[in-house]
């Protein structure tokens, strides 16, 4: 069954070759062995998907295929939601949140939640509260984040398809080393609701890590849409997504853009997956043009962690204000404590002028595109292969942290800074060494305009098909 993804696994429950049951309890058998190796799960619950199988039965084009949440943000009531942190150890969801409720009714059947960092503030995924999520292609290194633990579960063969977020890389990041496929929706594309429908003023988004496009596509189609509350929607697709993958694109003009706005250019290995990615566009008929943006990535910088900090001080403050006794900082890690004394120090204006650096980058992208006539751009999610891990958790060495996360994904930031969708296609893997029998993935990231995922989703198909993926197996392969 692992061969399979979700929508293949929801036709094998309709043509009753398997039960929504049995599927359930191979599915946990295959998580429950990937968390002995790779620690990918926050919390498993099969209690509650044994409860909402037996109340609901298998539904919808997804109905009886077993499902797991990232633990940060999106609810399923009854089950822990803890953020990766201490000071939401014992926490649990009162509701569900509207995402949650539209891939139910989609048929998934939630049995699990799985690792994050601490509020999502890294690109690894370690913990104090959790531990370290390891790659299944290389136990020593890190899975990426924020959404590691999901890439790690389905790279791993636990399930083709988990739900994942982004707010600076965190779906695209940890898809791409995993090898597994990422697409960062548009603003305002997928709700976040129901007490809140944008994150970090909007620099969040939520969607899916998977094996497939197929069911990236076709889970685009079953959540998106306004919710109660929305104060923007992206623009509505003019066909389904999952129609999307039906044919080729016509020849698109790409444009390569190799150094990121903080000046970072890849090291050899991502260098080699971006010329060997282009030299496949250009086999498949699309024109490939060495070109980038020219943004003010001191700025941007800035502005995220302005934006970022204020938000976590907030919602920290909240919490205390809620549970009667402030957050202390031996709740929480080193560089998120860090982060909240800046947050409650943040002038007004600097958040003002943070979103309007984010809004000139905005217009700045738009309007390169435009000039050069390109559809869409092409950059590496990494500039390098996934680090060791510890050099980039909340609570190493502050300084060298820094530098580590500057230099890892530099590019994926500006997407959800702009708002523009954009994703991780798995292209490109490194020489094995020692560690890594198989290589390191390196995901190769596309970037399009506003609202057009529609665009990607239809390139994606044809470089799934041009140049498979689902078939690798890393070491670590719980199927």
């Amino acid at each position: 069954m692992t061969e399979l993804d979700g929508l293949g696994l929801a036709q094998l429950v309709r043509d009753k070759k398997i039960s929504a049951s049995e599927l359930l309890d191979a599915t946990l058998a295959r998580a429950e062995k990937a968390q002995e190796r790779i620690n990918c799960f926050a919390a498993l619950y099969p209690d509650l998907a044994r409860e909402q199988i037996a109340r609901c039965g298998p539904q919808g084009p997804y109905g009886g295929v077993p499902f797991v949440t990232k633990d940060l943000s999106v609810g399923v009531k009854g089950a822990p939601l803890t953020g990766g942190s201490r000071a939401y150890r014992d926490t649990v969801s009162a509701e569900d949140t509207t995402l949650t409720k539209r891939y139910r009714e989609a048929g998934l059947v939630f049995f699990g939640s799985t690792t994050t960092p601490e509020f999502g503030l890294t690109l690894t995924t370690e913990s104090t509260l959790y531990g370290q999520t390891r790659n299944p292609w290389d136990r020593t290194r890190i899975a990426g984040g924020s959404s590691g633990g999901a890439a790690a579960a389905v790279a791993a063969g636990v399930l083709p398809v988990a739900q994942a977020s982004d707010g600076g890389g965190s779906i695209r990041i940890p898809a791409a080393c995993c090898g597994v496929f990422g697409l960062k929706p548009s603003r305002g594309r997928v709700p976040m609701g129901p007490s809140r429908t944008e994150g970090w003023n909007g620099l969040s988004t939520v969607h899916v890590v998977s094996r497939t496009v197929r069911d990236s596509a076709a889970l685009l189609d079953l959540t998106h849409g306004p919710e109660t509350g929305s104060r923007y929607i992206a623009t509505p697709p003019a066909r389904p997504y999952l129609s999307e993958l039906e044919k080729d694109p016509r020849p698109l003009r790409i444009a390569l853009w190799r150094t990121a706005p903080n000046g970072t250019k890849p090291d050899a290995d991502a260098a080699a997956g971006l010329e060997a990615t282009a030299k496949l566009l250009e086999s498949l008929g699309h024109i490939v043009v060495e070109a980038g943006p020219i943004l003010n990535g001191e700025a941007l910088g800035k502005a995220a962690l302005f934006t970022i900090s204020a938000n976590i001080a907030a919602q920290l403050d909240e919490h205390g204000q809620a549970r009667g006794r402030p957050v202390g900082d031996d709740e929480i890690e080193p560089i998120t404590a860090g982060m909240v004394q800046l947050g409650r120090t943040v002038a007004m204006a600097e958040l003002a002028k943070a979103n309007n650096t984010f809004i000139t980058a905005a217009i700045q992208y738009e309007h390169f595109l435009d000039a050069g006539g390109f559809d869409l751009t092409l950059s590496p999610t990494l500039h390098r292969a996934p680090d060791l891990l510890g050099t980039m958790a909340l609570t190493a060495d502050r300084q060298k942290m820094g530098e580590a996360v500057a230099g890892f994904a530099p590019h994926c930031a500006v997407f959800n800074q702009i708002g523009a969708p954009a994703m991780s296609v798995p292209l490109h893997w490194t020489a094995p060494t020692a560690t890594a029998p198989a290589g390191l993935p390196i995901g190769m990231m596309f970037g399009a305009r506003y609202g057009a995922e529609g665009l990607l989703l239809n390139l994606a198909g044809q470089l799934e098909r041009a140049a498979p993926w689902a078939h690798r197996r890393p070491p670590e392969w719980a199927g």
